[in-house]
């Protein structure tokens, strides 16, 4: 039995087996069945849940705004929007509807789990603001310290002492996930205020004068935040699907 045409490509027909073929010579074949199971399973635990049922009038209402807010009010320019994105109508109202189901359907999955994976990941959620003046001694370190604590500028003594490249921003670093941080510094961060000094810390081979200037805590009141997260725990979700799938491949 010949292989189904699965495209053709000016009036060349290209055979399913021969798509499966160019996959795995571009190395882009387990990716392809990757994103086939993925929707497999998400198609399945849509259709087969109860608890996800979407209103028809929100769906309508979405339609509605983009076209608005795309311009596409006029029925001939929406018509031809969609043959030109290689759609239609019933495509495009099934791929809106799909997309709250998924929506909702991350929510169910990973309602259960999130407030204990936050707890797990917070000490990487949180960030910290800090001012750095690095040189290559401790005795400069201390001596610029003293300097600061008798009144002197750290802006000014990051501008004029610091070798690290923030200097340019008096010293200024950008927010650090604290997880990402020296576990001396994170100690040093953790019993202290904004404001304040932390004494030099060697850092390979170099001493770093910090100032904490803020402090970021994470939380899941922060609908990025929770989003980013609902995403990851639904990506480990699903690769625990996949893993637990028996798949063949079958192009005859």
């Amino acid at each position: 039995m010949e292989s189904a045409t699965f495209l053709t490509v000016n009036n060349q027909e290209i055979a399913l087996a021969e798509v499966v073929k160019y996959l795995q010579i571009s190395g882009r074949l387990g990716n392809f069945i990757n994103d086939v199971l993925r929707q497999h399973i998400i198609e399945q635990e849509i259709n087969t849940r109860t608890d996800i049922e979407i209103s028809s009038a929100l769906i309508e209402q979405t339609i509605i705004d983009f076209r608005l807010k795309n311009q596409l009010t006029d029925p001939q320019k929406f018509q031809e929007w969609l043959i030109n994105n290689g759609t239609d109508y019933t495509t495009f109202h099934t791929s809106i509807t799909f997309s709250f189901q998924l929506e909702k359907l991350k929510a169910l999955v990973t309602e259960s789990k999130l407030p204990e994976y936050f707890i797990e990941r917070k000490i990487y959620l949180d960030r910290v603001v800090l001012s750095r003046i690095l040189v290559d001694s401790r005795e400069l370190a201390e001596e610029l310290q003293t300097q600061i604590e008798e009144g002197a500028s750290f802006e000014q003594l990051a501008k004029e002492y610091s070798l690290a490249d923030e200097k340019v921003f008096n010293g200024m670093m950008g927010p650090i996930s604290r997880g990402t941080i020296p576990d001396i510094l994170r100690g040093a961060v953790d019993a202290t205020v904004p404001g304040k000094l932390i004494n030099p810390i060697e850092i390979e081979g170099r001493f770093a004068l910090f100032r904490l200037e803020q402090i970021l805590p994470a939380s899941l009141e922060d609908p990025q935040l929770k989003q980013s997260l609902q995403n990851e725990l639904f990506e480990k979700w699903l690769g625990e699907k996949i893993q637990n799938l028996t798949v063949k491949i079958q192009v005859n």
